[in-house]
């Protein structure tokens, strides 16, 4: 009878995974995989307060509102930077992958957050979770997530460096029985990459131009070495008269501006490396490095890795959503998560 009981709650099990980024938030479903993959903005009027839009209807407004619309970014860098926003997010985005039912069971959550976040930043995200109707939530530190998400054999006694890259932050581990031996968190990531852009832009041609404009220029030209043949594209932006104006950008002015944040990145990844244990340096001068993460991405960073320190390096399947495949894939595995959960 209790079996019975047990598969029959079981239909209408939908605890979910969530990997709540700054750019992108991915959500994962039991037994369904990843069911949603939306832009953490929100757009609100803030005459009335009214909720206008969220995800992808949200990133659509980006630089086209008028006064009484904002839109907001409830995360920075990895973390929580407006509660409110992130509750409203959080709650439509669980909402519409599970649905309102006075039969459906509050989820268990488990959420991917950066390594470094602090005690009051992991509160919020709890708060906001358990405001959006969980039940129960679990945290787990996003290079975990997307090492398990990535397939590598986290609880063996054997050396695994990931390294995650994000919107917010680059996330950088070395992993050996279900724990994280050593790790670096920097809050510098996709985000960056394309606020360089921007920057580059208005200083060489004197334009400005947006996010997603810039979005457009990091996917189609950057790379993280320089490339041999050239290749250009259009932009248009707004003078510094305030006036509509064209330029034509190239591959090697972007990959120029991007060498900070990768130079940044690949130091990380040194860091990490110089506080591994020998045994486990060995393991991964074999095993190699493993990328994830939308902001891995850029064209040629495995290479440029690579290059700087001599390990080979490679990207798992599908790196955006890595985190989200990893904190899914462990949703019933509730001792393991107990084990890897953050306090």
């Amino acid at each position: 009878m209790l079996n019975g009981i047990l598969r029959f709650l079981g239909v209408f099990s939908n605890n979910i995974g969530v990997d709540l980024g700054t750019a992108n938030t991915v959500i994962y479903l039991e037994g369904k995989g990843v069911v949603l993959s939306e832009p953490s903005i929100v757009a609100v009027d803030v005459r009335t307060g009214k909720v206008i839009a969220v995800g992808k209807e949200a990133k659509e407004m980006l630089g086209k509102t008028p006064g009484n619309i904002q839109t907001i970014r409830p995360l920075r860098d990895g973390v929580i930077t407006d509660f409110e926003a992130t509750k409203i997010m959080l709650s439509y985005m669980i909402n519409k992958v599970i649905g309102k039912s006075i039969f459906k069971p509050k989820p268990r959550v488990v959420i991917g957050v950066p390594s470094g976040v602090t005690q009051v930043e992991k509160r919020a995200v709890i708060d906001a979770a358990k405001s959006a109707g969980a039940r129960e939530v679990y945290l787990i530190a996003e290079p975990m997530a997307a090492a398990i998400g990535a397939g590598l054999p986290i609880e063996e006694p054997v050396g695994n460096m990931i390294v995650d890259i994000g919107g917010g932050t680059t996330e950088v581990a070395v992993i050996s029985l279900a724990g994280i031996v050593t790790s670096t968190s920097i809050r510098v990531a996709g985000d960056e990459m394309t606020e360089s852009i921007i920057n580059y832009i208005k200083k060489k041609y004197h334009i400005l131009i947006g996010e997603q404009t810039a979005e457009r220029i990091k996917i189609e030209l950057g790379s993280a070495v320089i490339e041999e043949e050239e290749k250009t594209i259009e932009i248009r932006g707004r003078d510094m008269a305030g006036l509509p104006k064209t330029v034509t950008v190239s591959n090697f002015d972007i990959t120029q501006s991007l060498e900070d944040v990768i130079s940044a990145i690949i130091n990380a990844i040194k860091a990490t490396l110089e506080k591994t244990p020998p045994e486990l340096a060995s393991d991964i001068a074999e095993r190699g490095i493993v990328l994830a993460g939308g902001g891995s991405l850029l064209r040629n960073l495995d290479t440029r890795i690579y290059r700087e320190t001599g390990i080979f390096t490679r990207y798992c399947e599908d790196p955006i959503t890595a985190v989200a495949r990893g904190v899914g894939s462990i949703l019933d595995k509730i001792d393991l998560i107990r084990q890897i959960a953050m306090e």
